[in-house]
């Protein structure tokens, strides 16, 4: 027997931002239901950014470990995957049981409810035999799904999206990864740091094709050097799975790839088809939720995170979070601003990037000039010898003299990437950040060398 409920706001999805949204709308005094099929904090923490970052702190020692000799001394390191699983079990995702999640939505007031939700028009929510008829609105948060590309032969095989990579208790001794993207060069060079014989299929003509050149042949070479083969430009054409290994061929064919594991790490996408967006007149076959700048979808609909087609990442959906739970509250706030919007891939070494590419910006038709400079050429970088690869490229607006986008890669791209991230959002010229103090010596002092070189 179907049942409604009077609430004031359902939130669809309990990822990182639909999380905030609920708990924050909760302690404010409403009345709030979270929807959530499976774990209470999404794909975060539990099958991506920290485990993953888990398993990259690990891989990292080991090759800090293997530079020792040509800086300090005498080093035998033997890798142990048990202590990075066991660390992902034990630290990052209680064994993958949400409990500590669901009590702190609860402490906050707001309510859980298990299950797959679905619009039913306007404000009203179906989740199994319960309909909610939401006053002020609902929160779209599902966020997205790993693509796996129609590859003859792929459909039915054990391969591995990163969810099982997350939670391998032991590493196959080889592994074909597809996708060059963030995701899969991470995981390419983790698992090889771990002796996996690892080979990266890219179908563009470099790694992580979105960023700039530079970036992806930094990622090339890095992986490389692990051990791992880069094939990009590549497409496979047919996968077989035998039982114990898959053999992988390439449409340009040659000898065929076998391994013990497929990652499939060729990006995610969302599908609103089972949302029944079309009960509030949004397209079901749309890949993304438009949103305006207060992210409202609609009357009494809001939609934040992976399904906004802003970027896959933690930090945007909980950026809009805050934009949308103003907006519920009414209370007054600027509109979302992407133009800063920064992003790294946590490879060794790091790359950092924020707001636009070299090409990007010449295709919105702005006036470029733009600069180059390797973290080597700093003192710091020097200092630091062995794994000190990686380079700052800034790409300025000449017309009106600031910074749109720039790209921190080296030992600490990300945090380095911070200075830029400031520089891009606030529009700071570029005239005044090379009259600034930069500190020495320091990885960040690259970017004072690299504003110079602009000029």
């Amino acid at each position: 027997m179907s049942t409604n409920e009077q609430v004031d706001v359902v939130v669809l999805g309990l990822g990182p931002g639909g999380e905030y949204v609920a708990g924050t709308l909760a302690e404010a005094g409403l009345d709030v239901v979270g929807v959530e099929a499976e774990l209470v904090g999404g794909e975060c923490p539990y099958w991506a950014c920290v485990p993953s970052k888990m398993m990259i702190r690990a891989g990292n020692l080991l090759a800090e470990a293997g530079r020792i000799p040509a800086l300090a001394g005498e080093a035998v390191v033997t890798p142990d995957w048990g202590r990075v699983a066991g660390r992902i079990r034990g630290e990052a995702t209680d064994d993958w049981n949400d409990r500590v999640a669901v009590d702190r939505l609860e402490a906050k007031g707001g309510r859980l409810v298990r299950g797959t939700g679905r619009l039913a028009g306007p404000r009203r929510v179906v989740v199994g035999d319960r309909t909610f008829e939401a006053r002020r609105g609902v929160v779209l948060a599902t966020g997205t799904r790993p693509r796996i590309p129609p590859v003859p032969g792929l459909e039915g095989t054990p391969y591995w999206t990163n969810r099982d990579a997350m939670a391998a208790k032991e590493l196959p001794e080889s592994m074909v990864v597809l996708g060059g993207g963030a995701i899969g060069v991470e995981l390419a060079q983790v698992f090889a740091r771990f002796k996996c014989a690892v080979t990266v299929i890219e179908g563009q003509d470099r790694l992580l094709s979105q960023e700039e050149p530079e970036a992806g042949e930094l990622a090339a070479e890095a992986l490389r050097a692990d051990g791992v083969t880069v094939l990009t430009g590549a497409r496979a054409r047919q996968i077989v799975h035998d039982g114990t290994a898959f053999t992988v061929r390439l449409e340009a064919g040659g000898q065929p790839l076998r391994a013990e594991r497929l990652l499939v790490a060729a990006g995610r996408h969302a599908d609103l088809a089972p949302l029944a967006v079309d009960s509030v007149g949004l397209d079901p076959a749309a890949g993304v939720v438009r949103t305006d700048g207060q992210m409202r979808a609609g009357d009494g609909l809001w939609a934040i995170g992976d399904i906004t087609g802003r970027g896959a990442f933690t930090h945007v959906s909980m950026y809009q979070a805050e934009i949308a739970v103003r907006d519920i509250l009414g209370q007054p706030g600027p509109d979302a601003d992407y133009r800063a919007l920064p992003r790294v891939t946590f490879t060794d070494p790091e790359i950092g990037a924020v707001g636009m590419t070299e090409r990007q910006a010449r295709e919105q038709g702005l006036r470029v000039r733009t600069s180059v400079l390797p973290i080597s050429s700093s003192t710091r970088g020097w200092i630091h010898g062995p794994g000190n690869e990686g380079f700052i490229k800034l790409v300025e607006d000449t017309d009106r003299g600031v910074l749109v986008g720039a790209t921190s890669a080296g030992p600490a791209g990300g945090e380095v990437l911070y200075g830029l991230n400031v520089a891009v959002h606030a529009e700071i010229p570029v005239d005044r950040l090379q009259h600034m103090i930069y500190t020495y010596p320091t990885f960040h002092r690259t970017v004072e060398a690299a504003l110079g070189a602009l000029r």
